[in-house]
């Protein structure tokens, strides 16, 4: 019978070994200073923003727990190869990974370059897979592991009124590919989960908001039903349960956190 310490434990990430990509902002700083708030040490891989994640980094470490950059890109097979191997040599194993690295091309269907749609396919759903593959085998050798692949809201609806068919694609993908890696990978002790955010305040809303405001108010808040868009900090509970062994008998799931949008 469960005491009253193990359901205190039950969130407890100490020792855990995350990576987290796209980790320098938005989502993904939020969601890696929620691990690192629980215990977990965490790897912050970039493409680009180096400065930015060496200051999280600095950040985590306060904390006590370990925690350095990467710069990799997520779409490149041999970079993603060459930074799961820097994670191992440093840690040894990889408990917890964040496919959280993703972009956004708006145009409308007849206007969207194929350019434009192979590079959203190329970051939001083969970086997905190629990461998961990745740190996958090295999960199936430990035969324990956790991913938590950041998916949209858009991959369930046509989202209003901006355009960009590439990413809904590219993010329903990513939740069909979660479900088929929590299918195979189940029988090696690995739980594979998806998070569908709605409308969350980022560097990149607040962009939004400045050139369309009646966008962010009318459309986004307005179309859920908690009248609102969330905030990152509204992310970190769903993905510290889905890290931990709160979650342990979990897979296959995508969390829509949206305030309720998708249901009208």
């Amino acid at each position: 019978m469960s005491g009253t310490k193990t359901y205190r434990d039950i969130f407890n990430l100490k020792g855990r070994k995350a990576i987290v990509t796209g980790g320098s902002r938005g989502i993904g700083k939020g969601l890696a200073e929620a691990l690192a708030a629980h215990g977990a040490d965490v790897a912050i891989v970039v493409k680009s923003s180096m400065d930015r994640a060496e200051t999280l980094v600095d950040e985590l470490k306060v904390s006590g727990v370990d925690s350095f950059a990467i710069k990799a890109d997520v779409a490149d097979e041999d970079d993603v190869k060459r930074m799961v191997q820097t994670v191992v040599d440093r840690w040894g194993r990889i408990d917890i990974l964040v496919n959280n690295a993703g972009i956004v091309l708006p145009a409308n269907a007849e206007d969207c370059t194929l350019d434009s749609w192979r590079q959203t396919m190329a970051v939001n759903l083969d970086g997905v897979f190629l990461t998961s593959q990745a740190v996958g085998r090295q999960m199936i050798k430990q035969k324990s592991g956790s991913i938590i692949n950041i998916g949209s809201m858009s991959g369930r609806i046509v989202n209003w009124p901006f355009r960009h068919a590439a990413y809904n694609v590219s993010k329903a993908g990513v939740h069909m590919l979660t479900k088929c890696l929590a299918t195979e990978w189940a029988e090696h002790g690995i739980r594979v989960n998806a998070i569908a955010p709605g409308y969350i305040m980022t560097e990149l809303t607040d962009e939004v908001l400045k050139e369309h405001p009646t966008v962010v108010s009318e459309h986004w808040a307005k179309g859920a039903v908690q009248n609102r868009i969330g905030t990152v900090e509204e992310l970190a509970g769903v993905t510290i349960y889905l890290a931990s062994g709160a979650s342990s008998f979990t897979t296959g799931e995508i969390v829509t956190v949206d305030g309720g949008l998708t249901l009208r």
